[in-house]
């Protein structure tokens, strides 16, 4: 497949946007398993905003290098798994509500960054510092759809999304069967919604959250 070299600076940047996001959201379950008294990420380096150290070899870099340059339509990722010991978190929370708050916190580090760009992009725009056809501005706009998309789809209920361990702890504990249940065939549902497309009904949440933070953005620079 030949690719013009505007394909290939844009396929590069949105490869950056993405490595950057998914170190975030890793960062965000090791700093909140650090806080919650387990030492193990702190032990194995994770709490920390480095990409390397997120960063999965087949997940970050070889998978969606392949999906972006073959333009497939088909975008899937995931950095390192951060470890945690549920058994060493603070009293003050049970394991499971322990185990919720770590695997929330992935995704509130992707809201945190969004809001963060987004703000960032308009002083920039406003500013006259960046323009929008500039490509710096098109690296940011890739970094708060990402962010929001990483955070839509990770919080859908299936194991082994941080979703499925938010549902586990709102759950009564008799219904936390259901869950385990549900993350027997986890890998297999996230395929089928991959597959099948129906993975945009929770990616359509983030597409609207981008493009009305971006269009108040246009209304605040005009």
């Amino acid at each position: 497949m030949n690719l013009s070299m505007q394909e290939i600076r844009d396929g590069v940047v949105f490869l950056i946007a993405l490595v950057l996001s998914i170190a975030v959201h890793e960062f965000g379950h090791a700093f909140a398993a650090d806080r919650l008294g387990d030492g193990t990420p702190r032990s194995q380096g994770r709490v920390t905003l480095n990409p390397i150290v997120h960063a999965d070899p087949i997940g970050t870099l070889l998978f969606p290098i392949i999906c972006i340059f073959t333009q497939s339509g088909l975008l899937f990722g995931w950095g390192r798994p951060v470890l945690v010991n549920p058994a060493a978190f603070s009293r003050r929370f049970s394991m499971k509500t322990g185990h919720m708050l770590v695997a929330a916190a992935g995704p509130a580090m992707n809201i945190l960054l969004a809001i963060f760009v987004t703000i960032g992009f308009g002083i920039l725009l406003k500013t006259g510092v960046l323009s929008p056809r500039h490509p710096v501005s098109g690296g940011l706009t890739n970094v708060i759809l990402l962010n929001w998309v990483l955070c839509f789809f990770n919080l859908i209920p299936v194991p082994p999304l941080d979703g499925g361990a938010v549902l586990m702890g709102l759950l009564p504990d008799r219904h936390g069967h259901i869950v385990e249940k549900i993350g027997q065939y986890g890998f297999l549902i996230i395929i089928g919604l991959l597959v099948t497309g129906a993975v945009s009904i929770f990616i359509k949440p983030a597409i609207w959250l981008t493009n009305g933070s971006l269009g108040l953005i246009a209304a605040w620079v005009s």
